[in-house]
């Protein structure tokens, strides 16, 4: 069993968006995050399907004003 970071963020509309950055175009949405959990699992079981995971490794976050 192998672990991925997930980044979540929540738009405009109240949907919470979860994309992974060590799986090309593997991301999803919910309008919760218990359905946003399930999604997610699923659309990274659906990826492995079709690619391997680059080696990234979460780091932070950091803000930055413009």
């Amino acid at each position: 069993m192998k672990e991925f970071s997930v980044v979540i963020e929540r738009d405009e509309d109240g949907y919470f968006i979860a994309f992974v950055p060590e799986l090309r175009g593997c991301h999803t949405q919910a309008k919760s995050l218990d359905v946003l959990m399930k999604r997610v699992k699923e659309a990274i079981e659906l990826c492995l399907e079709v690619e391997q995971p680059t080696k990234t490794e979460f780091v932070g976050i950091q803000k930055i004003a413009v």
